[in-house]
This record gives structure tokens, sequence and C-alpha cells, in this order.
């Protein structure tokens, strides 16, 4: 009898031993779930998240700021930053406006075109003033604002660009000089719109008598034609080439 009392004394301490370590395993695991389940955001781009010290996707920069835990969890696995739940997740859009802003050649095409209708009124000092404003606003453009593959291309025709708007906007009463360089211009811009396209309505026109029946073309924002080569000694020469 005193045996059996002592092996079932021996039995419950065991169970009880047991119990106290399963709650300890419990509680380390939830513990260190819950440290390693910590999400860290970009502080450039907050909606890429992963562990803390990882690389940005987007811009490279290390993940530090810590996401609330009652924000949805993403899924890294498969390399994606796709939500698992439908929980929103604040984006902080100041801080992703300048990389959802996209470039635009509406400011560029304005003041070309400004540039053209100086020269069909043999207005050189329009032209040159209208010049000026072009080289202004090529300098401005923010080429981040353009995607990698294009941005070297755009570099290449926006600098060529700009020495030509330059010796227009410095040749002010030399009209033969500004036009020489309003044809160079005219193909940067026509190279512009091809590849980054244009909100407006644009027609490429040209004259076949320019540069020694070499011909030249320019942009216009209209039907008519108004030659900006010769303005009023031969203002209608020309024609429509195609709509842009």
């Amino acid at each position: 009898m005193k045996n059996l009392i002592l092996s079932a004394i021996a039995m419950a301490f065991v169970l009880v031993s047991c119990n106290q370590k399963n709650k300890k395993a419990v509680t380390t695991d939830s513990e260190k779930t819950e440290s390693t389940s910590q999400l860290y955001a970009c502080s450039m781009h907050p909606e890429v998240t992963g562990k803390k010290g990882e690389k940005c996707s987007k811009c490279g920069m290390e993940l530090t700021e810590p996401v609330a835990q009652n924000e949805a969890t993403h899924d890294h696995t498969d390399g994606s930053h796709s939500h698992n739940d439908a929980t929103p997740v604040e984006v902080n859009t100041e801080a992703t406006s300048v990389t959802q802003t996209t470039f635009s050649t509406n400011e560029i095409i304005s003041n070309y075109l400004k540039v053209k209708n100086a020269l069909t009124k043999d207005d050189t000092k329009g032209a040159a003033d209208a010049s000026k404003a072009l080289y202004a606003t090529f300098n401005k453009v923010n080429t981040n604002l353009i995607g990698p593959k294009l941005k070297t291309e755009y570099i290449d025709i926006a600098d060529d660009a700009k020495e030509h708007a330059e010796h227009i906007g410095d040749n002010g009463g030399k009209i033969d000089h500004q036009r020489e360089h309003f044809a160079m211009l005219s193909k940067d811009v026509n190279d512009l719109i091809k590849i980054f396209g244009a909100k407006q309505k644009l027609y490429q026109d040209f004259c076949p008598m320019y540069d020694e029946g070499k011909g030249a073309i320019w942009i216009s924002e209209n039907k008519e034609i108004k030659n900006p080569y010769y303005g009023s000694k031969m203002l209608t020469c020309g024609s429509m080439k195609k709509q842009l």
C-alpha cells in the first residue's frame, strides 16, 4: 500500500514537471515567433517591407522602419510584396509621390511652339526669348522621373536640344542663324515626342526648299501651314507629313 502511494506521488511530480516544461517551451516559441515576425519598411517606400536590414527592392536602402502589427502581413517567400489579407495598409503618399510621377514633354513642347510661332512672324527677338525659356525648361527637368532604360536616351537628345536653344536665344537679330539651329532643334523635339509622346495633337510639317533643297521638318499644333524657315517670304510653303 505504501509503495502504491509513493508511486502515485512520483507520477504526479513527473506530470507537473512536464507541464511546466511544455508551458515554458510554448512561451519561448511564441516570443521567438513574435520577434521574427516583426516587419520593417523602407523610409522612402513604406509599401516595401521585410526583415530588418534587408534591401528595398526599389531604391536599395535598408528596411529600418518598424511596421505596426495591426497592418497586413506580407509574404516575401516568392520575392513579391503582396498582402496576405484584406487589411488596408496606410502608405505615405508624400514619400512615394516622386516615384509615382512620370516625365512629361508638355512644357518643352509649349516653349518650342513659341519659338516656332515667333519665327513664322520673322520675330527674331520673340524667338530668342522663347528659346531662353526653353533652355531653362530643359535645365529644370528632373531626370530621376525617367526610367533607367530611357534616361540615357533622353539626356543625349536634351543636351543637343539645349545647345540649339542656347544658340537661338543668344542670337536675337540674326534670324538666319536662329533658323539654322531651329531645324536641328525640331529634329530633337520630334525625337522626344516619338519616345515620350505628347498630350496635345501635333503635326510634323516639312519644308522641301530649306537648306538648299535638303528640306527640314518642324512641329506644329495646327494643320495650317505656317513656315518658320521663310516666314513672310513664303509663309505657306511646305506640307504636313503626318500627325504625331
